[in-house]
């Protein structure tokens, strides 16, 4: 399958295979660290409830985990966005400088960072938010209705302008390639996978809808939270709101 090999995530995987002879002699991208939690000084902070969540057998949340697209007008509440992002990313015990968390992570480094498109959240105003994971709390960043410019820079797909709340999650690369180099990126998409799943499940939790969504215009999602797209870029997104 000639056409398999010429694309470049086939590229990408062959090169970054390990192989026994080779390995230990390869030389590493000489990378700087970024550091392990990104806070906007600046930025008013809400706190996030902590209360707990009655939870359902996970053999059941797992078998009734679907895609679902159409949301209702209704808000969900700031309990349930709390309960969501500590099951995204919640610290859960601290080892040395590491915050280990809900999720699993390539090396505790966590390179994902966690932001909110806020349509319809009790005792939140509509706008954009950065999850503050040491506090756990938000860090609102922008102010307004961003629904339309969500929808467009996701392919237009309507129903991203009609969740509640949309999570957004961008990969701080020099976080995790600066120990893993160029495999690091391999690692980077399956801590943002595991981080979803997670989320999904929460959803399911609290008998509400999400999708995940992979399809977007990287720019343009970027600049909607002044994101370089260099040293740090959206890869991952999720719609969740009350099913209609």
């Amino acid at each position: 399958m000639p056409e398999l090999k010429q694309s470049w995530g086939y590229e990408y995987l062959q090169r970054t295979k390990f192989d026994r002879n080779t390995l230990f002699s390869q030389r590493k991208p000489e990378i700087k660290p970024a550091s392990l939690i990104k806070v906007y000084q600046d930025a008013p902070q809400i706190a996030l409830p902590l209360e707990g969540t009655k939870s359902r057998d996970i053999k059941t949340l797992l078998s009734q985990r679907r895609s679902r697209r159409n949301y209702s007008e209704q808000y969900i509440t700031l309990q349930e966005l709390g309960f969501m992002l500590w099951s995204c990313q919640g610290i859960t015990a601290r080892q040395g400088r590491l915050y280990l968390r809900t999720a699993p992570s390539a090396g505790g480094l966590y390179p994902i960072e966690t932001y909110l498109v806020v349509n319809r959240v009790e005792e939140l105003n509509p706008g954009i938010y950065h999850l503050n994971i040491r506090d756990f709390a938000l860090e609102h960043l922008a102010e307004g209705d961003f629904s339309t410019k969500l929808q467009n820079a996701c392919l237009g797909q309507q129903f991203m302008a009609e969740s509640a709340v949309t999570f957004c999650w961008s990969a701080l690369f020099r976080r995790n390639m600066a120990k893993y180099g160029h495999r690091g990126l391999r690692y980077i998409f399956m801590d943002a996978a595991h981080i979803c799943q997670n989320l999904l499940l929460a959803v399911e939790n609290l008998n509400l809808a999400g999708c995940p969504v992979a399809a977007f215009f990287d720019d343009e999602l970027n600049a909607m939270f002044a994101l370089s797209g260099d040293e740090e870029s959206i890869i991952y997104t999720a719609a969740v709101g009350i099913n209609s």
